[in-house]
């Protein structure tokens, strides 16, 4: 919901009012940082395939090239045999069970979260749409890399380690 001056009005009350869901697809290229993302209404393997024909379609063709997807193990995710073979190009990746935090589109996703949705009070699912382009809107222009840093233990240096 808005306050009169448009900013987003945030929830205190423990219990809410749900008026709709959004899936959100998101890919996140490790070497710039760009975000390409897509919503649904919906969160089935047709859809992500759909997202999948989508992001092909945005990036740059260069013949040979290949594409290499690391993907949580939901089960939207497996079972592309018959589109990986119809893309030979695309290679999907999976992490380990329990290892999201290695996922680095989750962790955009939490930024996300914590910057345009926390305790965010919606009229409709078209206000949620807009609150999430709006973030990715302004997200873009300064998009860079995550650097992982490797802090001091014991006398050994900080390392930093780009993905």
């Amino acid at each position: 919901m808005y306050a009169s001056d448009g900013k987003i009005v945030r929830g205190l009350k423990s219990t809410y009012k749900r008026h709709g869901t959004l899936n959100l697809f998101a890919a996140l290229e490790v070497a710039t940082g760009a975000i390409h993302p897509q919503t649904t209404p919906r969160k089935r393997r047709v859809e992500f395939l759909a997202f999948m024909d989508q992001l092909l379609a945005e990036l740059p063709v260069n013949p040979g090239r290949e594409m290499h997807a690391l993907l949580d193990n939901y089960c939207i995710h497996k079972r592309n045999a018959e589109w990986l073979a119809a893309h030979p190009t695309v290679t999907f990746h999976f992490t380990p069970t329990s290892a999201s935090w290695l996922n680095q589109v989750e962790i955009w996703c939490g930024i996300l979260s914590r910057k345009a949705l926390k305790d965010g009070s919606f009229r409709n699912v078209q206000q949620l749409r807009e609150a999430i382009e709006a973030f990715i809107a302004a997200y873009r222009p300064t998009a860079k890399p995550f650097a992982w840093r490797k802090r001091e233990v014991q006398g050994f240096p900080i390392e930093k380690h780009y993905l």
